[in-house]
């Protein structure tokens, strides 16, 4: 069984796609930003909760908001409390605007760390390297990454914005 785990996380991360998107009703939304949540494993949360932000969790799916303006990112429609930045051991790089704004949780890489390498030689083998990690099974998002899934599709989402800003 682990091994199936692990190659289906590793399957997700070389493809640069996060947790799949499912059929969405009322439940599925943030009660704050009304924004439609992924699923995310309770190992996500367990490992990336505060010890008394862990004390609340109840249930078992609770879905990660996406909103960068929004400060909830845990909520569930099956238990009441939900959990916002301030309730995480890590800085959630999708609603942070300040550097360090983490992209991938796994290897350290910031926004800042892209925007260097831009800076410096024009482009980046940042993705790359990423690619070439998780190949080797080296990831851990599904634990390390707030949203539970793969990191590589916002490295490579954060390279097109400076690029188009650039």
């Amino acid at each position: 069984m682990k091994g199936r785990r692990s190659a289906e996380v590793s399957t997700a991360c070389r493809s640069g796609e996060g947790a799949p998107t499912l059929v969405l009703d009322e439940s599925t939304r943030c009660p704050v930003s009304q924004t439609t949540g992924r699923p995310v494993g309770s190992i996500t949360l367990k490992a990336l909760l505060t010890g008394n932000a862990l004390r609340r969790l109840e249930g078992r799916m609770y879905r990660f908001c996406p909103e960068p303006h929004c400060e909830v990112v845990y909520f569930s429609s099956e238990a009441g409390p939900i959990f916002r930045k301030r309730d995480l051991r890590v800085r959630v790089g999708q609603k942070e605007s300040e550097d360090p704004v983490p992209l991938c949780y796994c290897f350290d890489v910031a926004l800042a760390d892209l925007r260097n390498d831009l800076l410096t030689s024009g482009g980046t083998d940042i993705p790359e390297k990423i690619a070439r990690e998780i190949e080797a099974e080296r990831c851990a998002c599904e634990i390390r990454n707030p949203q539970g899934s793969c990191c590589l599709g916002n490295i490579r989402g954060a390279l097109r914005q400076l690029n188009a800003t650039s």
